[in-house]
Formats: structure tokens, C-alpha cells, sequence
């Protein structure tokens, strides 16, 4: 068994494209148990490099944007933790709370967010990005788009396309 440091993690054939699709030398990897599989055991290391640990195999894939991308926002019963109801649905079908201090904004007015604990960024898809507005308030007073949550208010903080993705 080879042992694997981060500087010798070979370079897959797998990609992630913008919407969160996954592929294997060019073809769309179909089989959600295998997407989901990897994104188990998927890792984001300190250079903003992915890749995907088996433990006893390794690889780098090529991401895109990010690898998960959020298909919907809704508000549920439960007020979990600090998202206060508002729930993701994530590209792997998983849901999971929103995390509102994680939320920002590119120049291009493309939300971002951070899942699984904050060790990933996302991005929402379209139809997610304009669910996400139906929670989103302006206050003229201050110029600032923000999240009130359980109380608490969140501005939707922007970055310039060139900064790193949150995480």
C-alpha cells in the first residue's frame, strides 16, 4: 500500500462541474450511491485542492466552483441550531441546515454558503438563489442586505470573485 502526504496525491480523472455534476474521463458518473460515496470521503486541504480518501487509494479531482451545490432553500418546522428553520437541499440530496453566518455574496451576486459543518463551500443554483431572496431583507439605513435569524440579523457579506469560497 503506498503512503499518501498531501503533496503526492495523484491527479484523477474525476471532475465536478458548476452544477455539482460529477464525471469519470468525460461521461457523467450516473450511479448516485458512487457520487455519493465519494462525497463521503471527499477532502478540501489548505490549498483549495479536493480530493477524494479512500484510505487505502487516493486522488486530486478537478472542481469547477465548488462540489456542492445547493438545488433548494426552504423553511422548515424544526428551528434547528443557528439556521433557524431555513434548510438546504444539497446536489448529493442530503439536507441540511443553513448556517447564516456563512453566507456571502460574490461582485456577481453569486450566494455562497458553507455545509457539512463548515468544512465545504457550496453554491446555490438559480432556483435556490431566488428562494433564498424571499428571506432577505434591505436595510436602507445601513445599504446592507441581511438574514434575520432567531433574532439575530446576518449580512450578506461580499467578496470579490478572486477570494476564496467560504469555508
Amino acid at each position: 500500500m503506498m503512503e499518501y502526504s498531501q503533496e503526492n496525491i495523484p491527479l484523477c480523472d474525476i471532475r465536478v462541474d458548476r452544477d455539482g455534476v460529477w464525471y469519470f474521463r468525460g461521461a457523467v458518473m450516473f450511479r448516485k450511491e458512487i457520487v455519493n460515496y465519494f462525497y463521503e470521503h471527499l477532502r478540501l486541504d489548505e490549498e483549495g485542492r479536493y480530493w477524494i480518501d479512500l484510505g487505502h487509494d487516493c486522488c486530486v479531482i478537478e472542481v469547477e466552483d465548488t462540489p456542492f451545490v445547493i438545488r433548494a432553500v426552504f423553511r422548515s418546522a424544526e428551528a434547528e441550531g443557528n439556521g433557524g428553520g431555513l434548510k438546504l437541499l444539497l446536489c448529493d440530496d442530503s439536507l441540511e441546515s443553513l448556517d447564516p453566518s456563512s453566507l456571502c455574496m460574490t461582485e456577481d451576486n453569486v450566494p455562497y454558503c458553507s455545509v457539512r459543518g463548515g468544512r465545504f463551500p457550496a453554491r446555490f443554483s438559480r432556483p435556490a438563489y431566488y428562494q433564498l431572496a424571499e428571506h432577505v431583507e434591505y436595510d436602507a439605513r445601513r445599504d446592507a442586505f441581511y438574514l434575520s435569524v432567531n433574532g439575530q440579523t446576518y449580512d450578506l457579506l461580499q467578496r470579490k470573485s478572486t477570494e476564496k469560497h467560504p469555508e
